[in-house]
């Protein structure tokens, strides 16, 4: 059920209740994404975020960007063995072993991607012919967690090597970078982002 917010009486997505959730919501989530750099940073965080919530993401998200190079593919699929222990050190992250190592193997995944299809952003955006979807939702409908479409690009994203991309964390990425509005109909997003 959307939110009224108490300084302006603003409807929102049921999920955005602290502050830096309601900023993240208002200013982000289902903005449509064209860069690389961006679109690689969510597909690290989205992975990231696997069995915790997203909040402790973002609360993250900036002690990534400082140790993840800014999330520029090309410097992270530098990374070697001792980039690997720093950042099993590091608490500002998550220190899981198998999600540094695999956003590594899928910065070197994306630039195979890029020389293949020209961009990031080409490769995901044409399951949708280059236009967000529009789920249209009620705040009573149930969001899905996956579609049969976020399970195509998982499918095929796993296929060219790149690791932590359920249909889940796809469809999350989906939502995040505006591949589809899944703002509810009474958000005030909603309408912004359809425009």
């Amino acid at each position: 059920m959307p939110l009224k917010s108490k300084r302006a009486e603003i409807r929102r997505c049921a999920w955005a209740q602290t502050p830096e959730m309601i900023a993240y919501h208002d200013k982000e989530w289902g903005v449509p994404l064209h860069d690389d750099r961006a679109l690689f940073e969510f597909l690290i965080l989205e992975g990231a975020q696997a069995g915790l919530s997203w909040s402790t993401i973002l609360h993250k998200r900036e002690r990534y960007r400082k140790v993840f190079a800014d999330f520029v593919p090309a410097k992270v699929a530098r990374f070697g063995e001792g980039h690997v222990k720093r950042l099993l050190a590091d608490p500002g992250i998550v220190r899981n072993e198998l999600k540094i190592r695999s956003a590594i193997g899928n910065a070197r995944a994306v630039l195979a991607l890029q020389k293949e299809f020209g961009s990031l952003d080409a490769f995901l955006w044409r399951y949708v012919d280059g236009k967000p979807l529009v789920s249209g939702r009620s705040r009573r409908a149930k969001v899905p967690a996956t579609t049969a479409l976020s399970d195509r690009i998982s499918r095929d994203l796993r296929a060219r090597g790149i690791r932590f991309v359920g249909s889940t964390i796809v469809y999350a990425f989906m939502q995040a970078t505006g591949m589809i509005n899944d703002h509810v109909i009474e958000c005030f997003r909603f309408r912004e982002i359809s425009r």
